[in-house]
Parts: C-alpha cells; structure tokens; sequence
C-alpha cells in the first residue's frame, strides 16, 4: 500500500516519503507562482486548476494561497477565496457551490499524534521521521466562513451556514446556522430577519 492509499484509509503516514512530496512540490509551485502573477492576468486560474481536483467553470483566489496537495481539494461553482488561505488538504477536502471565504481562513485536513514517541523519531542515519493521519472536510453550499477561521479535519459544514470570524471549527455544523466561537458552536437559525435587503439601493437589489 503506498502512502496515499494510507491517507484515503485514514491510517498513519509518512508526509516525507517522496511519492507525496512529489504531488506536494507541484502544488506548492503553481501556488508560489500563482501568488506571483498579477491579479488581471489572465492565465493566472489555469495555474491552479490545473492542480486542484476539480473546479467549477467560476473560481477565484485572492491569493496568496497555499495549498498542500491540491490534487485532494474538490471546488463547486462559484467560488470566492479572500487574501491568505491555507488549504492542508491531506485528506480530500470538499467544498461545494457558492462558497466564499474572508481573509485568513485556514482548512486544515490533516494531525499528528499527540504522544511525541509516536509523532516524531529519528532514523539510524539521523533523518526525522514524522507520522501523520488525515481526516476529510466537507463543506456545503452557499457557505460563508468569515475573517480568521480555521476549520479543522473531519468537520463537516451545512449547506446555508455562516460562520463568524476567528471561529475553530471543530465539530459539525448543522444546515442553515449562525456558528461562531472557540470552539465553534451554532448559535443560532439564519432567518428571514437577519435580512439586509434594505441596505440596497432598488437598481443593486438582487434576484432571488
């Protein structure tokens, strides 16, 4: 079994064997080169999705970004990622339709042990040794992480939720829910009264 069946297992790897550090270094370089374009550059998407596995035909990261494998990381249509996202997609990371996130907002698809034995080591030619295990992230649609959060492995996001800024999300979010806090915990239904329809002027209104 290679390394990459033992992260889709949910086993214990190896991120230092080459077989992953080959996938990584591609998705690492169209990042670095991606953060390096200018923004109206128009093969600057192609950079990317040409690494991720799969986009919608509408996608957009501010950039910078990171991401780790790309290749685990699956985007729906209509896609918005402010400055700073962090994508440690070493499980699969979904992500659906209409989705967008504030600045700094970390997904974080992959832990390691918490006993250092087992964590870190040393081979007999003095390289380090590091174990690492993965759990996917499934995001729904029409979600809106705010500013700072952090969504950590084995979370999943309802459809219709928002939630606030410098949340960690640890536990699943149910649909249609305000969540906030540290740890994230919903809060409470979103509502027809948290309508903000009177802040637009007639001509700007959108179709619903």
């Amino acid at each position: 079994m290679n390394e990459e069946e033992k992260i889709f297992m949910g086993k214990m790897f190896d991120p230092r064997k080459k077989e992953l550090k080959d996938i990584k270094h591609k998705a690492h370089e169209a990042c670095r080169k991606y953060n390096s374009m200018d923004e109206y550059d128009p093969e600057r998407l192609g950079i990317l999705r040409e690494v991720l596995g799969k986009t919608g035909k509408t996608f957009y990261f501010q950039g910078p970004v990171q991401i780790n494998y790309g290749s685990h990381t699956f985007i729906g249509e209509n896609f918005f990622a402010n400055f700073n996202t962090v994508i440690m997609d070493d499980a699969r990371v979904y992500i659906g339709d209409n989705v967008c996130f504030g600045p700094n907002v970390s997904l974080m698809a992959t832990n390691h042990p918490l006993i250092a034995s087992e964590r870190m080591g040393q081979n007999p030619d003095g390289s380090t040794t590091m174990a690492e295990f993965a759990e996917e992230i499934h995001i729904g649609d029409n979600v809106w992480l705010a500013c700072n959060v952090t969504v950590l492995g084995g979370v999943t996001i309802g459809n219709n939720v928002v939630v606030g800024a410098g949340s960690v999300v640890t536990k699943d979010i149910p649909d249609g829910y305000l969540a906030y806090g540290n740890p994230c915990k919903p809060i409470r239904p979103i509502t027809e009264e948290d309508s903000m329809l009177h802040l637009y002027l007639d001509e700007d209104r959108p179709l619903k």
